[in-house]
């Protein structure tokens, strides 16, 4: 039989399709269409059922665990409850977060969740200043939000503390690496530990979403709805502020982003140059979440990736400014 990292795109989202429909009875959603909506670093169906909605995902690279899960479903609820800006998770008619569906041809069991469906309109291309503006206000709710919120006794989320979260290092042993290659992402990975363990040091850790970015935020009448909440974790705020910033790569809409969180609360103690290190320390992870990806989209784009990484990282060593906008 074929390994599902061998799959074509096709071929893997019909066989995640199918494990789809086998999870719906789990959450008493039994009859419900389902329809591929995106297959990336996880994948994401719509459920529809009766007149309403659901999104339903299947973590396909996610690393996080059954406890991760409980955590990221209970604080998307206090979210929620306060707010009303992200999806409501749908327990399973047991009362649990999530179900497992074992498929042969994914290869282990697929852990699967389900929430509402919000229906707000897509972000297309990158943020704007205003948009960017509305982001910072968004995030800076979170992070008051997540300064009291506690994180349930049965359930954890992963310490930020490492540039690649954790993860197992793709990037140390890649096949026809060059020399000098090797040698940029030793110091770059070096350089933004440093400042990672340094901001972890002066304490203020607490949860956060991890991916702000417009591929995972919907415009509303009510302001921006924010989804995908699979890469939370306990982090220190600058680390999201850096986040959003490396998707959002332009200096004004920097500044936006800065303005709209500090019309909530004031900025997360980090300077600008930190906020650089931390936004290649988010160019390294990617790098190396598409190096061990089994999706076969990312994992056709890993190596010339790869490459733009090395050649932005270089350039960050260089003028101590990370942007994805070389020449």
């Amino acid at each position: 039989m074929t390994v599902y990292a061998d799959l074509t795109e096709p071929e893997q989202v019909a066989l995640l399709q199918a494990v789809a429909a086998r999870a719906l009875p789990a959450f008493g959603l039994d009859g419900g269409d389902v329809t591929p909506v995106l297959h990336a670093y996880n994948s994401t169906f719509r459920v529809e059922l009766d007149g309403a909605s659901w999104a339903l995902r299947i973590l396909v690279g996610s690393k996080a665990t059954t406890q991760h899960i409980a955590a990221q479903q209970a604080w998307q609820l206090s979210l929620a409850a306060e707010a009303g800006v992200v999806p409501v998770p749908l327990p399973t008619i047991d009362g649990a977060w999530w179900t497992g569906v074992a498929s042969e041809g994914f290869g282990r069991t697929a852990i699967v969740t389900v929430a509402s469906w919000l229906d707000g309109d897509a972000i297309v291309g990158d943020l704007d200043a205003g948009l960017a503006r509305s982001l910072g206000a968004t995030m800076a709710r979170m992070h008051v939000h997540a300064e009291t919120w506690t994180v349930p006794e049965d359930a954890t989320l992963p310490v930020f503390d490492d540039v690649l979260f954790g993860d197992v290092d793709a990037l140390a042993d890649v096949p026809g690496l060059a020399p000098g290659d090797r040698k940029v992402l030793r110091l770059a990975r070096e350089r933004a530990q440093a400042t990672l363990s340094e901001l972890h040091a002066r304490g203020g850790v607490r949860p956060l979403h991890a991916d702000l970015h417009a591929g995972n935020l919907l415009r509303s009448a009510d302001g921006l709805q924010v989804l995908d909440f699979d890469d939370a974790g306990l982090g220190v705020p600058a680390l999201d502020v850096a986040i959003a910033r490396f998707y959002a790569d332009a200096p004004e809409v920097h500044e936006a982003l800065a303005e709209g969180y500090a019309s909530i609360a004031p900025l997360p103690d980090a300077t600008d140059a930190e906020l650089h290190a931390l936004a290649a320390g988010r160019q390294l992870l990617l790098a190396n979440d598409l190096l061990s990806s089994t999706t076969a989209s990312l994992r056709a784009d890993a190596r010339g990736y790869l490459d733009t990484a090395v050649r932005r990282l270089a350039a960050w060593l260089q003028s101590g400014v990370f942007t994805r906008r070389l020449d």
